[in-house]
């Protein structure tokens, strides 16, 4: 019996989630999103999935990729689509009658792009009242503004940094979603569901004044409030990505 897990799931553009097979196991992998869907029901019910078979050892039959998708859909997920933009891939996506999104090959093959630093070596300060942040950018994408959001951001409301961070001077309430292309800073309280790097910038952080987050996610990799320490729980602190491993320390 393999304990490898059978599947690993990241989110890659805003609102949308790649699930990467990593091996052919329709029953560990119903087993494993039901268990995510039960820790983070608000982010993975009938959330959009696009299905990444291109670590599997061989592509799986038409017959075979069907029931995958059926039991993502059992899971309470809903498949949407292919990636990975290979000749048999876009043969089985067709047959499947399935859009192939070739782009997200970009979220799992960035080996050639440097790991986001710790935080006893950061690169830049984004505001006197936060510690230091790294700065670099992933090749191809051009520093942007930040947006500022000056009101507080209530539940059922999304803010959404394209190509730039995010500044939110209040609260992100309860249910609330806050994302940002690159980094996240919350001079307030931030209850709901912070995403930074939401394009797959490695070296996005997320900062906030008070820690109460349902979910933090950066470059896909997340962590939901259950999993959270406790000793953070209300207080300032720093998220960041070390290897694949998304990390909280306290700030000061």
């Amino acid at each position: 019996m393999s304990f490898e897990p059978a599947s690993e799931l990241k989110f890659g553009q805003v609102g949308v989630a790649n699930l990467r097979l990593k091996r052919l196991d329709a029953i560990a992998m119903s087993a494993e999103l039901a268990a995510k869907l039960t820790s983070a029901p608000q982010l993975f019910l009938r959330t959009p999935v696009i299905l990444d078979l291109s670590h599997l050892p061989a592509l799986p039959t038409r017959d075979e990729v069907r029931g995958v998708l059926d039991r993502i859909r059992a899971a309470g997920m809903l498949p949407v689509g292919l990636s990975y933009g290979t000749t048999e891939n876009e043969e089985l996506a067709r047959s499947l009658e399935l859009p192939l999104f070739a782009k997200f090959r970009a979220a799992f093959e960035r080996a050639g792009e440097p790991m986001a630093e710790p935080p006893s070596a950061p690169a830049a300060t984004p505001a006197a009242a936060q510690p230091k942040k790294a700065t670099s950018q992933p090749p191809g994408r051009a520093a942007a503004p930040s947006l500022h959001q000056d009101s507080p951001v209530r539940s059922g409301q999304q803010v959404y940094a394209r190509g730039g961070d995010l500044v939110a001077t209040k609260l992100v309430a309860n249910g609330a979603e806050v994302i940002a292309d690159g980094s996240i800073h919350v001079y307030g309280a931030l209850r709901g569901r912070a995403l930074a790097g939401a394009q797959g910038d490695e070296s996005a952080r997320i900062y906030c004044q008070e820690f109460h987050a349902e979910l933090v996610s950066i470059a896909g990799r997340y962590r939901v409030f259950e999993d959270l320490p406790e000793d953070l729980r209300g207080k300032p602190v720093q998220a960041w990505l070390e290897g694949e491993k998304l990390l909280l320390a306290r700030l000061g």
